[in-house]
């Protein structure tokens, strides 16, 4: 039967008809056996890991060949073979004189070659996707309240800030993945990774270049009569325009990232077994998973430090005008980053042994009704950039490749808004620091978003699942995860606040008003310009000592917190003469605390499963040669309409449940205090939305895939793995060394 020809000669071989593992040659003789484990006595030898033939002679060095491979060509012949004719056959070419060494240029030492394998380099790989998860989103949203507070930002503006991240690697996709997939894979990651080390080190400039921190706090604001304000000259602050130094730091952190998570994950994919690269890509996102978590709990420990360090504050971290050390991370993860990109320059552009996947891989690309998939048959396609329009239509003629990206748009919107602003959610919620919300995030996080990756990875492997069985399982996260999120119709209440969320008496604001001065602090001569709140004895926050009517001060020795006594605004009747409030926010009590976290870690957890088996159905459904490309196009899709849009619409989001705002001046600033009840009702919304969406375009996704014909026979890109079943994977045996 006649086959199209399948080349692939950047692999070191090309094939001048399919593989046939099965089937008798038509001549008889040898050419039909199996390509299996050799039995004993048949007189065949066994292939060697790497594909290679074996003749049982040593190689020409007298010496093995690094990880088991070998310089030879891929199926060496026999003398005896060198006799029959190859037009029936298999035709190869050989990739000798390839540079396979791990090393950079010509220093390639002996001691780096036991890790130029595919283990070594996912450790890598894993390494710089942890630092790039803990630094983009782990500590910069862990210092999203931090740098609002300190460089006066409105919530949407630090949504522009996390965005600028996505904006910069829709900008780089097309280019990287089209021309790295083709190119030296891991050049492409090193720079990349040496790019994103600036990006750090450059986020955390405006540290360095401002004048120091000055808040004033409840000591400097005073007591009743006690209360000074900074002329409106003095008060005002131009450091907003900071955010565009932040703004270059995101953009240089997602042009380095942008070879990460496409060339890294088709390099990984091409140099392991089929059914073992979900976990591989598991791993490797896993790692990208904690890295967040991880920034979450050292950022939240850095917060705790003050920015200034060496100089001495009587502010605690409990206090909201307290700035936490937020630069210390992005300088550890820069220099960091920075040196991990040498040994990942040094990688070659395949690893040794890897010719022998391409042999067994098989492919479940959607089947195109006009059969212009074929297209990529061509082994020169792809190479130039006149093949770019055609590739991009092919992607765009496959159905399924789309609503999988849609799909993963909507899930990114969520994950996006919620990791930038979910410390936030959970600060308000619960009231806590901003140190405390990131600490508990992180802790929600790693179990839920790490083990969620690894688990989904593991799923696919573990039941040999096809790509339409990848799609189903992608669907019922989905719907899991839909279901749980219903939890955001509850919501802790507000702590009582006087004048914010109630009146000073008890009663509730006329019309929603604001109305921070009472009888009980008339003549105190309180002023606005500073935020430091007081709890009560009563229970009920106060906007600062002074709207409390406190008149002096002392110190908790248990503690450290300042405590102020006579204040004429705390209620005395329910504790006679303990007219005392203590300074931070009022601890929350709320019952619904643990019900609301355990469902959040259940959204989560699900959210995050489905995403490796989507990658995976995604790199199944196309070409082989548009793996690296469909992954770029894919990230621009998902980047585009949830990456940007997805903090920007949850910042703006949020600010709309701002009930008392910053005043500087007579202009707005940060938000101060936020509804709870529309927080979460926000939050629900669009939690609704975006996933009905995500189950939608899975629904779709699914009904379209049109998998190759089961008469494909291996070997051909249009090949089905023997197409018996949806969900299981028939792969002719390789020989008994394992890859993991």
């Amino acid at each position: 039967m006649a086959m199209p020809q399948n080349s692939a000669r950047e692999n070191g071989f090309c094939l001048a008809q399919p593989l046939d593992f099965s089937r008798p040659s038509p001549h008889g003789g040898e050419a039909g056996r199996p390509l299996g484990p050799a039995r004993e006595g048949d007189g065949r030898s066994p292939p060697l890991s790497n594909g290679t033939a074996s003749s049982g002679a040593p190689s020409p060095s007298g010496a093995p060949s690094p990880s088991g491979s070998s310089a030879e060509p891929l199926c060496a012949p026999s003398p005896a073979q060198d006799q029959t004719p190859l037009e029936e056959g298999i035709k190869y070419v050989s990739a000798e004189g390839e540079e396979l060494a791990c090393g950079w240029g010509a220093f390639t030492p002996g001691c780096l070659q036991p890790c130029n394998t595919s283990k070594g380099v996912l450790f890598f790989l894993c390494v710089a996707s942890f630092l790039q998860g803990m630094t983009v989103n782990g500590f910069i949203n862990t210092v999203i309240t931090s740098i609002e507070r300190r460089f006066d930002l409105r919530s949407y503006q630090s949504g522009l800030i996390a965005s600028s991240y996505d904006i910069a690697a829709c900008v780089c996709l097309t280019f990287v993945s089209y021309f790295g997939g083709n190119g030296h894979k891991p050049r492409w990651l090193g720079w990349g990774v040496l790019l994103m080390g600036l990006g750090s080190l450059l986020f955390a400039l405006p540290h360095f270049t401002t004048g120091p921190y000055e808040a004033r706090s409840a000591a400097q604001v005073g007591v009743c009569g006690g209360n000074q304000s900074l002329p409106c000259s003095q008060a005002a602050s131009s450091l907003s325009g900071y955010r565009f130094v932040f703004m270059l730091g995101q953009f240089l952190h997602g042009m380095g990232a942008t070879p990460l998570y496409t060339l890294g994950v088709t390099y990984l994919d091409e140099n392991v077994k089929t059914n073992y690269s979900p976990v591989y890509i598991a791993v490797f996102y896993t790692a990208a998973i904690l890295g967040p978590a991880a920034g979450y709990l050292v950022g939240g420990m850095f917060l705790n430090i003050y920015t200034e360090i060496g100089r001495e504050t009587d502010m605690a971290p409990e206090n909201t005008l307290w700035v936490g050390a937020w630069w210390i991370g992005f300088l550890g993860a820069g220099a960091a980053s920075l040196l991990i990109s040498i040994p990942i320059l040094g990688y070659p552009q395949r690893l040794p042994g890897s010719q022998r996947y391409i042999v067994m891989r098989v492919s479940e690309a959607h089947q195109l009704k006009d059969g212009s998939h074929k297209k990529t048959l061509d082994p020169d396609f792809g190479k130039t950039v006149k093949d770019l329009p055609r590739s991009v239509l092919l992607l765009l003629k496959n159905p399924t490749f789309i609503f999988l990206c849609l799909a993963g748009a909507t899930e990114a919107t969520l994950i996006a808004g919620m990791s930038t602003f979910g410390p936030k959610f959970l600060e308000s919620q619960f009231s806590l620091s901003a140190s405390e919300a990131a600490t508990f995030f992180g802790y929600l996080v790693v179990p839920a978003g790490g083990g969620g990756t690894f688990l989904g990875g593991f799923l696919v492997n573990k039941f040999k699942l096809r790509c339409s069985g990848i799609i189903k399982l992608c669907l019922l996260c989905t719907v899991s995860s839909l279901l749980a999120i219903f939890i955001f119709f509850i919501h802790c209440p507000n702590m009582p606040m006087a004048g914010v969320t109630q009146m000073y008496d008890g009663s509730a604001l006329p019309g929603g008003h604001l109305n921070l001065t009472a009888a009980c602090n008339a003549q105190c001569g309180c002023l606005q310009d500073t935020y430091s709140p007081v709890c009560g004895t009563d229970g009920i926050m106060y906007y600062s000592p002074c709207h409390a009517g406190c008149k002096s001060v002392s110190v908790n020795l248990r503690n450290g917190k300042k405590v102020y006594q006579d204040c004429s605004c705390v209620d005395k009747a329910l504790l006679p003469g303990s007219g005392k409030a203590e300074a931070g926010k009022c601890t929350s009590s709320c019952a619904r605390k643990p019900l609301l976290l355990c469902f959040i870690f259940v959204v989560i957890l699900f959210t995050f499963l489905s995403s490796i088996p989507a990658l995976t159905a995604t790199l199944r459904c196309v070409s082989d040669r548009q793996r690296s490309f469909a992954l770029g196009i894919q990230w621009i899709v998902v980047r585009t309409l949830g990456g940007i849009p997805g903090p920007i619409a949850f910042g703006s989001m949020i600010d709309k449940s701002c009930l008392l705002w910053q005043d500087q001046c007579g202009e707005q600033g940060s938000c101060y205090v936020y509804q709870n009840s529309a927080m979460s009702r926000y939050t629900l919304v669009a939690g609704l939305v975006y996933k009905v969406l995500g189950t939608t375009f899975f629904i779709v996704a699914c009904l379209l895939y049109k998998p190759p014909p089961p008469e494909s026979p291996p070997g051909s890109l249009d090949a089905s793995e023997n197409g018996s079943s949806d969900l299981q994977e028939h792969k002719p045996s390789l020989p008994a060394e394992e890859d993991i």
